[in-house]
Parts: structure tokens; C-alpha cells; sequence
């Protein structure tokens, strides 16, 4: 049994790099448990594996005594003497007590050791596969709906778990579709990793330009900030650190098949690609795009600005149930207020009337 364990841990050592020491370690504390159950008092026990040949030996340290009271933990001065004369009382001896059918129990006990060691070691590499990727986007495989949860197979490796409040409302998923997600978390559980992963976080957009787009993946083309309602509109604001290359154009690609790429990964949400400025005037103006800006008045201490657009524009500018402003309003980080000409000029009219 000895030299068929051995090789099967050196095998294991080559195939799955878990450290023999390790299991070895693991199968003689494993065979401690195994003999307080059969000796009772066992804090005196030790079990010894030979590290070359794998024989296996358990030892019980017993107290040089005049009277034994207690055969277990006490050995008399006479057969402590027969084995070596050395001793005197209050030593400690080292008593072989190896059972007969210790082999076989220690056999048992090998396996069942490897095989949960094994478990942990893959366990523990599949978490790190997947620890690697968190706060990035993968492609997942729909399994099937629990609940209004979506079980999702990653890699073929292990399922992850899309809750309904990470789901774009009114996205529905069909068994076997490919979708991408955005891995927010992995975590270590006794079961394997446990990986929540989203579809509706503003990086998930972020990360899919960085993967269509080459200029953003190799830093060219710096997305400054983004702002999103999942399945309805993004707007990402986007800097070029070479003068050469136009940042929205890289984004956007040759007749769009770049965004369009990623529209279609979202399933059809609107993306808005505006340049980015260090000024916050020229920043809100590109934000409210697709509306024409007539003006625009910033306190940069309030992190407030007023806008006024053409009256044909005001709707534009506002966008439906209020969107475009609100997506502006976040992507530039100040709140703004939208007019139209003609109500700044009753405004000023009414001023006008009251001085």
C-alpha cells in the first residue's frame, strides 16, 4: 500500500500541483482523528509517514511512572527500562502501538484525503481564474431562468448568478444565448467561487469600448466619464492624448461599426459619445448633445450651470421624461438648469418691468 500511495501523491504532485508534503500532512492528521476514536485518549498519539516510503507508524507518548494507573498514557519504570535503561521516572517514552489493520484504515483514510484535498485545489484554482477577471467583462452562456434569477455558465467552468436587480429591464434571455456581462464580485465559498455579475453597470459599457475599440484598449482614447440608464441610454465622454486621433470617431468607427458592435452586445441601448473638456462650458455643451446650445452659464463653485437653447430645441435638450438632461447632469457632475430663448426673455422682461 506504502509504495502505491507514494506514487499516486507524486503523480498528483505532477498532474495537479498540490505539494505531496501537503497531502501527507493532511492523511497523518486525517489517521490522529482516526485513532482518538479507536484509543480514546489520543492527545498522546502521533502518526508518523515515512516521507521516502510512505510506511505508516502511530506512536503513543507515555509517562515514566512506579504504579501504572493508566496503560494509555503511563508506562512502568521496569518495561521502560527493558526497552532502553536510559530511562528514569517522569521521562517520556515513545511506544509503538501501530494496529494490525492499520494499512488498510490508513488506506481508506488516504483517499478520502486526496480526493477532498484535490477538491479544495480546484476549487481554489477556479476561483483565482475567475478573481482575475472581476471588475471585467466576460461572455457568459444562458442556462436557465430560477426564479427571476438567470443561471449563467461561465467558461464552461462554473455557473454565475445574474439577479433581477442587475438585469436590464425588459431584457429577456433565451436558454443557450451568448451574452456579455460585467463581473462586480467573486467570492470564496465551500461550494466554489460564487461570481455576481451584472448587466446594467455603467463599467460594463466602459469595458466593452476598451475591448472593440483599440485606441481606448491601448490608451490613446481615454473615456473620462460615463453616465448610464441601463437598456435605454449611455453617455460616455471621451479625451485623446494624441492630437492626431480624433476620440469620438475612434469610438464610434468606420460607419459606426464600431458602437454599433456594442449597441448590439446591449441589446439596442443608445450610446452618446461627446468629446471631453477641461472647460465645464464646452463639457455641458457636448453633453446635451444631440441639442444646439445658445449658451452656457457655470458656477464652478456650486457645480451649477445655466443653459438656454433655441425653443425649438428645449424638448431635444431635456430629452424624454427628462433623460438627456439627467444623463448630462451626471456625466458632467453639475446640476443644470435648462431654458428656452423665449422664456429668458419673458424672464428679463419681468425683470425689466419690476426695476
Amino acid at each position: 500500500m506504502s509504495s502505491e500511495l507514494m506514487e499516486a501523491l507524486n503523480q498528483i504532485e505532477r498532474e495537479k500541483d498540490i505539494s505531496k508534503d501537503v497531502l501527507l500532512e493532511a492523511i497523518e492528521n486525517s489517521l490522529v482523528a482516526a485513532c482518538k476514536r479507536d484509543f480514546g485518549k489520543a492527545d498522546n498519539i502521533t502518526v508518523n509517514m515515512d516521507r521516502e516510503t510512505g510506511d505508516i507508524s502511530v506512536y503513543a507518548a507515555k509517562t515514566v511512572v512506579e504504579v501504572v494507573e493508566d496503560s494509555a498514557l503511563e508506562i512502568s519504570l521496569g518495561d521502560a527500562k527493558l526497552r532502553d535503561m536510559k530511562y528514569e521516572l517522569g521521562d517520556i517514552v515513545n511506544v509503538e502501538i501501530t494496529p494490525k489493520n492499520f494499512g488498510r484504515i490508513a488506506a481508506q483514510h488516504a483517499r478520502s484525503v486526496i480526493v477532498q484535498k484535490i477538491k479544495e485545489e480546484e476549487r481554489k484554482v477556479l476561483f483565482n481564474h475567475f478573481y482575475c477577471k472581476e471588475k471585467d467583462v466576460v461572455t457568459g452562456v444562458v442556462q436557465r431562468y430560477v426564479g427571476k434569477n438567470v443561471s449563467i455558465s461561465l467558461d464552461d467552468k462554473t455557473d454565475a448568478v445574474l439577479n433581477e436587480s442587475e438585469q436590464v429591464p425588459g431584457e429577456v434571455f433565451k436558454p443557450t444565448e451568448r451574452i456579455k456581462l460585467y463581473i462586480m464580485e467573486v467570492k470564496d465559498t465551500n461550494k466554489g467561487p460564487r461570481i455576481l455579475v451584472s448587466r446594467t453597470h455603467p463599467e460594463l459599457v466602459k469595458r466593452l469600448f476598451e475591448k472593440e475599440v483599440t485606441e481606448v484598449s491601448d490608451g490613446t482614447v481615454e473615456i473620462k466619464s460615463i453616465s448610464r440608464e441601463a437598456g435605454s441610454r449611455t453617455k460616455i465622454a471621451v479625451w485623446s492624448n494624441n492630437p492626431d486621433v480624433d476620440p469620438v470617431g475612434a469610438c464610434v468607427g468606420l460607419n459606426g461599426a464600431r458602437v454599433n458592435a456594442i449597441v448590439n452586445d446591449l441589446k439596442g441601448e443608445k450610446i452618446d459619445i461627446i468629446n471631453w473638456s477641461e472647460d465645464p462650458k464646452v463639457l455641458i455643451e457636448n453633453a446635451l448633445s444631440p441639442s444646439k446650445v445658445v449658451s452656457v452659464e457655470v458656477d464652478e463653485e456650486n457645480k451649477s450651470a445655466r443653459v438656454v437653447v433655441p425653443d425649438y430645441q428645449l424638448s431635444l435638450a431635456i430629452g424624454k421624461e427628462g433623460q438627456n438632461a439627467r444623463l448630462a447632469a451626471r456625466l458632467t457632475g453639475y446640476k443644470i438648469d435648462i431654458k428656452s430663448e423665449s422664456q429668458i426673455k419673458e424672464e428679463l422682461e419681468e425683470n425689466g418691468e419690476e426695476q
